[in-house]
């Protein structure tokens, strides 16, 4: 990744920058600067002009008085806010990934599916410019609004990332050759279809993650793992966060949590013709039947499809930041650093 990738994180807000507006509410809203452009609420509106220059982390004032706090939003806020495809993989679980599948700078990557890109905008963040991401995605429209937010996050289309068309097991073995891979993240329906081809692309000790919503999925995949012979014996974890309420002496876990999202699963590729230590194990049902497979389809799930109108809107919006955050980029043009706006009026 070249240095006209990395989007300037710091210094005053400068025209195409993406700015999180928090209210007095503590109602959140994010936007992209623009010249004469105004941001409305039903409580007065704010003028972009008035936010450009200003240093990050000001409070600005609405036409009728009101004040929001202007910050520019972390990797955290933009995933959760950006346009969707497909539903993202939640900041607890990317962290997770990226720590259990040890993603180090310079590897080499493999993810299927893309997405709406989240997770490949965590995954090029950790491997930096000396590494290599390559991600699958079967659906088209999917591929483009994830290309768009990556492009909105980091100001262009990183060289060291790809998109490729196409299922997994069919388009693997042409794009990686055999033992070049040192991670693979897998966050689809049936891992365990594309075990084959996983296998071959990865190094001897590299790492497989896969990345699923229900236990029947956790139950195949796993027992898929042990049964192709070349991979550690599987771990399985699942991550819930719980806030805190900290005010004074009122301190009390948050009414809401993130509970259930998904579990990951990791195994580490063995050297060829090596023969794992076989481990005490109680005997249990490892077979699965027509019923079962039918309990990870998208609709037992519950997932929730998407309209094309919706679809056509999502990739816009999608397209629109993209094309701001890289005019922004390429001009590099710098703005006047000013005060902040202290909220009280003038003499």
């Amino acid at each position: 990744m070249s240095d006209n990738q990395v989007i300037q994180n710091s210094g005053p807000f400068r025209i195409g920058d993406r700015v999180q507006l928090t209210g007095p509410k503590n109602k959140l809203n994010t936007i992209t600067l623009e010249p004469g452009k105004v941001f409305h609420t039903h409580r007065g509106i704010l003028a972009h002009d008035d936010i450009i220059g200003l240093p990050d982390g000001s409070v600005v004032t609405n036409n009728v008085g009101v004040e929001h706090l202007a910050l520019r939003p972390l990797l955290i806020d933009f995933v959760m806010s950006m346009p969707r495809g497909a539903a993202i993989i939640y900041p607890k679980d990317a962290a997770q990934i990226l720590a259990q599948a040890d993603i180090f700078p310079g590897a080499t990557v493999v993810e299927a599916g893309v997405g709406s890109g989240a997770l490949s905008i965590w995954l090029l963040r950790a491997i930096g410019p000396a590494g290599r991401l390559a991600s699958f995605e079967r659906r088209e429209e999917f591929a483009d609004v994830a290309r768009d937010n990556v492009a909105t996050f980091l100001g262009s289309d990183p060289q060291n990332w790809s998109i490729t068309l196409g299922d997994l097991a069919a388009t693997l073995p042409e794009t990686m050759p055999d033992q070049s891979v040192d991670r693979v993240v897998l966050d689809m329906l049936a891992p365990w279809e594309c075990l084959e081809v996983v296998s071959a692309a990865l190094k001897p000790g590299g790492v497989l993650l896969c990345y699923v919503a229900t236990v029947t999925q956790l139950s195949r995949v796993a027992e898929a793992i042990r049964a192709t012979g070349q991979y550690t014996n599987p771990d399985s974890h699942e991550t819930m966060v719980r806030g805190w309420h900290v005010e004074g002496l009122a301190v009390r876990p948050d009414h809401r949590m993130i509970g259930h999202t998904g579990f990951l699963i990791t195994a580490r590729r063995l050297a060829p013709d090596t023969i794992l230590p076989e481990l005490k194990r109680r005997p249990s049902k490892t077979d699965f039947s027509d019923a079962d497979v039918e309990a990870w389809t998208p609709g037992a799930l519950g997932e929730r499809s998407i309209s094309p109108k919706v679809m056509r809107k999502r990739i816009r919006i999608a397209e629109t930041g993209a094309a701001l955050s890289k005019a922004r980029n390429l001009a590099g043009d710098e703005i006047e650093p000013r005060e902040a706006d202290s909220g009280e009026p003038e003499d």
